[in-house]
C-alpha cells in the first residue's frame, strides 16, 4: 500500500516534476494509528513555521488535515504518513504558493534490537528545519551501515553531538534525561517525551555534550517518528541497556494522547 496524493489528487508525472527537481521544501513524518496521530499538533506547528521561513505564506492546518484524511480515504486506518510542502515554479519567487503532498505508506514499529551509532563528521545546515535534500545525512547513514552500524550521530567538529542521521539523541547520567544542546531538529517525539518528564516530575536538561563526555554519563536512547529506542554503542563506547529507564520514556511518551485527524 502506497499512496502519493498532491493537493488533494493522486500525484501525475507533471506533479512530481517539481518536488524531484527543485531541491526546496520541507516536510514531517508520523505513524497513524486508527487515523489519529500523537503530537498532531506539533507536526501542524511544524509545518506552519516552516512554511513561513522557507516561503513567507502561512499553512492552514485545517487543510493539512483535509488532505491527510483525504490520501487515507476510507480504507486505511494504520499508516506510515508524510507531508511534503514544495513550491511549483512561478515566474516570481513572491508568488509561489506552496502545494501539500502526502504520501502513505505501512505503518511501522520502532526495531527491537539496542541501537548501534556511528559518530559522523557532519551538520545538517538550517537544522532547525526538516527540509528535504538530506544527502549528507543519506551519505553518512549508509557509510555506518557499511561499518556495521544502525545509525550515523552527527557531531561537530569539536566532538559536539547534535542529532542522528534520523533520529534525536538523549543520555541519562543516573539522575536526569540530559539532551544535547546543538543545532539541531527538535523532534516531534522528542518534545513529547519532554512533555511527558516534565508531567511526571522527571528532570531533564540540555547542555553541550561532546563525544569526550561519554565515558560519564550511564545510558543513551534515540527518537523518531517510529517511537524510541535503546543505544548500546556509540562508536567504540558501549551503554548497557536500562530497561526501567526505557519504560520510564515510552511511559512518558504515552502520556501524550491521540488525536483525530
Amino acid at each position: 500500500m502506497e499512496r502519493i496524493e498532491i493537493d488533494g489528487r493522486p500525484a501525475t508525472v507533471d506533479d512530481l516534476r517539481h518536488p524531484a527537481l527543485r531541491n526546496y521544501g520541507h516536510f514531517t513524518a508520523m505513524q497513524v494509528r486508527d487515523r489519529r496521530v500523537r503530537g498532531l499538533s506539533l507536526h501542524l506547528e511544524r509545518l506552519d513555521s516552516a512554511t513561513r521561513e522557507l516561503f513567507g505564506r502561512d499553512l492552514d492546518g485545517e487543510v493539512v488535515r483535509a488532505r491527510i484524511r483525504h490520501a487515507l480515504a476510507g480504507d486505511v486506518h494504520d499508516a506510515s504518513v508524510r507531508v511534503y510542502i514544495f513550491g511549483r515554479d512561478l515566474p516570481t519567487w513572491g508568488e509561489v504558493e506552496p502545494s501539500v503532498m502526502v504520501t502513505v505508506r505501512p505503518p511501522v514499529d520502532p526495531p527491537n534490537p539496542p541501537r548501534n551509532v556511528w559518530p559522523a563528521p557532519y551538520q545538517r545546515p538550517a537544522a532547525h528545519i526538516k527540509h528535504v535534500g538530506g544527502f549528507g545525512q543519506e551519505y553518512f547513514l549508509r557509510m555506518a551501515e557499511r561499518a556495521g552500524y544502525d545509525e550515523a550521530l552527527l557531531v561537530a567538529p569539536d566532538g559536539t553531538i547534535a542529532e542522528g542521521a534520523v533520529t534525536n539523541i538523549g543520555f541519562s547520567d543516573g539522575e536526569s534525561i540530559v539532551w544535547p544542546e546543538a543545532p539541531m531538529l527538535r523532534g516531534i517525539t522528542l518534545a513529547l517525551v519532554e512533555r511527558g518528564l516534565a508531567e511526571m516530575g522527571i528532570p531533564a536538561r540540555r547542555q553541550v555534550i561532546r563525544l569526550a563526555d561519554l565515558p560519564s554519563l550511564r545510558a543513551a536512547f534515540l527518537t523518531n517518528s517510529r517511537g524510541i529506542m535503546s543505544v548500546q554503542r556509540i562508536g567504540s563506547r558501549r551503554f548497557p541497556v536500562d530497561y526501567p529507564l526505557m519504560k520510564t520514556l515510552q511511559d512518558a511518551y504515552e502520556r501524550n494522547p491521540w488525536h483525530l485527524l
